[in-house]
């Protein structure tokens, strides 16, 4: 077990344990945009920055993968916590001055209007949905292209995501909204005998890929894009029967 200090209060944990991890345990508030508890820590967004003391050094962090050392000093608020916070919220509401979170942060920091030049951008490039494909799904649908203030998320050479299954996964995960999808019932879908049938089909209007939706063998609803049920017995070893009945019908 490690022991330092944070925000004054003498704590222990594990060396493993990350300086964030520790704080929302104490329930002392630092905020994140980039961070999710089923993810690898990435430190992105640089918001949860934190000043950590060590001997006579003392430097600014991020919290969400330094890990704790013996003896080290955490400050969670100090003005100059907070002056890198204001400057890295100030940055993104310029960027996304019309996304929810941003400005829910940026009241939280004082930060009303961004002294740069805003632009209507929607994605603060925070990583979540690249990673929650590539980690949690286990497929690399997605990832970062171009450099600088052209950077953005997009499918390799900006093509259909070929390796996308339609999990929905970087929706649910995206903090702005600004991936969505969009399961169209009575759309028509073509069959392998190159005929065409009417179905439920599955948008990834981001990725610009369409999927045929399953249908229950019980209920008859459409719940999963067939692709993701294919993906899971190959991947998972999973018994295709169980994976063709939706949860409510599932005994």
């Amino acid at each position: 077990m490690i022991t330092f200090t944070i925000d004054g209060i003498q704590a222990e944990a594990e060396s493993s344990t990350t300086i964030l991890q520790v704080a929302r345990d104490m329930d002392i508030n630092i905020p994140t945009l980039c961070h999710h508890e089923a993810l690898q820590s990435y430190g992105a967004c640089r918001l949860c920055v934190v000043e950590m003391q060590k001997g006579k050094r003392t430097r600014i962090v991020t919290s969400c993968n330094y890990p704790v050392e013996d003896g080290m000093v955490v400050r969670t608020d100090t003005e100059r916590v907070l002056a890198v916070r204001r400057l890295v919220i100030e940055l993104l509401l310029a960027r996304c001055p019309n996304v929810t979170v941003i400005k829910e942060r940026a009241q939280e920091l004082g930060i009303t209007e961004p002294r740069f030049k805003k632009d209507n951008n929607f994605c603060i490039l925070c990583g979540q949905c690249i990673r929650v494909c590539r980690e949690v799904v286990g497929v690399e649908a997605i990832g970062f292209a171009g450099r600088g203030v052209s950077r953005e998320v997009a499918p390799p050479f900006f093509d259909p995501a070929r390796q996308c299954i339609g999990c929905g996964s970087c929706v649910y995960i995206c903090p702005t909204g600004i991936i969505t999808m969009e399961d169209v019932k009575d759309a028509p879908s073509h069959s392998p005998d190159g005929g065409s049938v009417m179905g439920t089909q599955r948008i990834m209007h981001n990725w610009k890929q369409t999927f045929r939706m399953a249908e229950c063998k019980s209920c008859g609803r459409p719940f999963l894009p067939q692709v993701q049920i294919d993906f899971m017995v190959e991947k998972c070893n999973i018994p295709r029967e169980e994976l063709e009945v939706c949860k409510t019908c599932k005994p």
